[in-house]
Formats: C-alpha cells, structure tokens, sequence
C-alpha cells in the first residue's frame, strides 16, 4: 500500500525594498519567474509596517533608502523577525556595511549590477535556510488575463532586464517618451539618457 504525497510547501514569501521604480519593477519581474510572492516597499519603514501586517519569509533589500537606511532596517528585522532570510542587494556596499550584515546573519552581500543567476542563487539559498513551510494554501482564482512570467537567460544581468523593461514600455506607448517615462515613474531627463546609453550600445531606440 502505497504511502500518501506529502502535501505541498507553500511559495515563499519576498519582499523587496528598493526605492528606485525601475529596479524595483525588474526585480519584482524577475523574483516572480522564481515562483515567489512578491511584494515591494520604497523604504526601510514601509518595509517594517508590511512585515507588522504581513510577515514575509525572505527581504532583498537596498541599503541605500530614504530615511531610515537599510542597514537599520535590517537590525530591527533581526530583532522582530529572527526567522526571516535577508539578502542584500546594493550599489553602496562597503566593507564596513559588508561586516555589520555578516555580524546580522545576511544570506548573501550582492553588489549592483550583479547578474540574476547570482542573485537567483542567493535567493534560492535564504529558501533553503527557512524552516519547513507549511502546506500549500488553497489557490486563489486566478486573474482574467494574466502575462506571461518573463523567461531570462541565465546569464542576463539587472542592467539587461532594465533595457527589456523600457524598451518593452517604449513599444507600449509607440515611441512616446513623455509617456513612456511617466508609465516607468523616472524623469524624461533619466528616459533620454538611458535610450543614448542603449544606442551607443548599438540597440535601435526609434
């Protein structure tokens, strides 16, 4: 006779704290192709008053915030949330800041631009570092017309994905760019610079 499936774990839960719109949009994009559910905060105390209504299991978090600065954010989650898993993803890293996250038991200290299969890696080992998750709740309906989960290419970087994203927004608003920067929350100024970037780069921003 054979024994009954376990039932299945749950999809952990991540938060992100990152106060810039685009990476913020490339990192929800790629964390939710990972099958994580994903929510996001622009600053260390909008993270805080999430985890107070609805505790996450995982934090990517930016160091660099608004106000309260990540690496304070990050001691109040050790001390109210021991449990859950913090990786640190950061254009401002230094030693110092690198020794305090050790000292706080951080999964990982990854510097931007860094590729997604490292942070996909980092993600995966704060996954292995929960306890057991509990049974897999009831799915909720699923939503009328739903998008694709992007796919990425192993070695594509967050910088890759950012160009996927503007320029996917670009397309959407058939070549607007006052549209377009309004839709990804960034300043015309930004928009312009970033489409030169990509043409020196030899992409076809028209």
């Amino acid at each position: 006779m054979t024994e009954p499936s376990p039932a299945p774990r749950r999809q952990a839960k991540l938060l992100i704290v990152e106060d810039e719109p685009r990476m913020r949009e490339v990192l929800l994009r790629a964390a939710e192709s990972w099958n994580l559910l994903t929510s996001s905060a622009r600053s260390g105390e909008e993270a805080l008053r999430i985890m107070e209504s609805a505790p996450n299991d995982i934090i990517l978090l930016d160091l660099n915030l608004p106000g309260m600065s990540g690496m304070d954010c990050f001691e109040t989650l050790r001390q109210r949330w021991p449990k859950t898993q913090v990786v640190i993803l950061t254009g401002f890293g230094d030693l110092d800041a690198a020794k305090r996250a050790i000292h706080l038991d951080v999964v990982e200290f990854l510097t931007k631009p860094c590729h997604l299969g490292d942070l996909e890696r980092a993600i995966d080992r704060a996954r292995r570092r929960l306890e057991p998750l509990g049974p897999e709740p009831p799915a909720p309906e699923p939503p009328k017309s739903p998008e694709p989960s992007p796919q990425t290419e192993p070695g594509t970087t967050l910088d890759e994905m950012e160009r996927q994203a503007i320029m996917a927004a670009l397309a959407r608003n058939h070549g607007n760019r006052t549209a377009t920067a309004a839709e990804l929350g960034i300043s015309l100024r930004t928009l312009y610079y970033r489409l030169s970037e990509y043409q020196r780069q030899g992409y076809n921003v028209d």
